[in-house]
């Protein structure tokens, strides 16, 4: 088969025409709070504090896990995008959403571990201040287009509490932007099936064992037996580049960019807001995600906050070998360092804080990073360039 051809599919949809309402909008009926209630009820009065314990005995939930279940096909066959809406904010704690989202979660997929420290529930908040080591996407400031990384099949967001102002989603379908390349500049478009080396961060690949740098290019854009894969991670190519891994060319430093302008298209992307107890779903292997810039608050336990989960779809087929980064069975190589307490958002907040606390208290004042402000992968490789001796 001839990858260079547009690829048919519900998910190559444009964000000006994309009828969000009719093909991304669920939401929870009375009855099924009742049952979520219910399930929580019951899932309280046994809990042992592990995310692990939840089940379909310990937090049953009869009818909104067959609802669960016509998500999962439409994120598979449909468009790629869910946003659930109904979770009544302040009906809840934060702890009890983290259950409840889980919970959720279960029926989708198999929770899959997030980064080296083994959390199968994330924290999405800017607390680079008390910890200027954090991932991405725990520091703040605008996201270019990007999918999660191989070890997921479904990315999921719920939204505890939001920015001061802005900070909503902008996802775009990877199959239009493909079919755009393929269709305006094929040559732009075989740079991503020809692949760009990655690298891990370090302390992920020494968690699972494996060389940071990936033995190959990877595959961005990929195709078998009639589906379509994407993997774009600008930050691992960013990172091989910095280290001397690799050079990038011309071509492929074009190309970049060019997937980037197509994406940030007024005719191409969707900007989401995902308000306080939304719950936003996508399919990583077809769609990308990126975020808008934010104004938040000062202190810690206020900023806008998101819980994050990785999950693996086990019926859906796997990616093409040349596509993964990071296998699901490697990942989870890192639960070994899970610290169950940290998932829940009250003790994480805490540990934060503590860590800031103890900065200024030494006469520190750190700033907030925003690590994704440079969006062009050429001034990168040129700055990349110019400070080398």
């Amino acid at each position: 088969m001839n990858p260079l051809q547009t690829v048919r599919s519900a998910a190559a949809w444009k964000g000006s025409s994309f009828d969000f309402r009719a093909n991304a909008l669920r939401s929870f009926s009375a009855a099924h709070l009742e049952e979520i209630d219910a399930g929580l009820e019951t899932y309280e009065h046994r809990d042992r504090g592990d995310l692990l314990d939840i089940g379909p005995a310990s937090f049953p939930l009869p009818t909104v896990g067959p609802l669960m279940q016509t998500l999962l096909h439409d994120l598979r066959y449909g468009s790629g995008v869910i946003l659930l809406r109904g979770l009544p904010r302040e009906r809840y704690s934060h702890e009890q959403l983290a259950k409840i989202y889980f919970a959720l979660g279960t029926h989708l997929g198999v929770a899959v571990p997030q980064s080296h420290q083994g959390e199968l529930l994330g924290s999405v908040i800017d607390v680079s201040d008390a910890d200027a080591g954090v991932r991405g996407y725990q520091a703040g400031g605008r996201q270019s287009f990007h999918t999660d990384g191989t070890a997921c099949d479904i990315v999921s967001l719920m939204c505890l509490q939001a920015a001061r102002s802005g900070g909503d989603s902008r996802i775009v379908s990877a199959v239009a932007v493909h079919n755009a390349l393929v269709e305006r500049r094929p040559d732009l478009a075989k740079v991503f099936y020809d692949g760009f080396v990655y690298r891990l961060m370090d302390n992920d690949s020494a968690a699972i064992g494996v060389p940071p740098t990936t033995p190959h290019p990877v595959q961005v854009f990929a195709r078998d037996d009639g589906d379509f894969f994407c993997n774009l991670n600008g930050g691992d190519i960013r990172r091989a580049v910095e280290r001397g891994d690799v050079e990038l060319t011309d071509l492929q430093i074009e190309a970049y960019d060019e997937f980037q302008r197509v994406a940030n298209s007024e005719e191409f992307y969707l900007d989401m807001s995902i308000g306080e107890g939304d719950i936003q779903f996508l399919n990583n292997r077809t769609l990308l995600h990126g975020r808008l810039s934010y104004e938040d608050h000062d202190e810690v336990a206020r900023r806008r906050y998101m819980l994050r989960l990785w999950l693996e779809a086990p019926d859906w087929p796997k990616r093409p070998a040349r596509q993964v980064v990071m296998s699901f069975e490697r990942a989870r190589r890192s639960l070994a360092r899970r610290n169950p307490r940290l998932e829940m958002p009250a003790s994480f907040v805490a540990a934060k804080q503590a860590e800031l606390s103890a900065k200024r208290r030494a006469g520190s004042d750190p700033p907030r990073l925003r690590p994704y402000q440079n969006l062009s992968m050429r001034d990168f490789a040129m700055s990349v360039r110019t400070s080398r001796p």
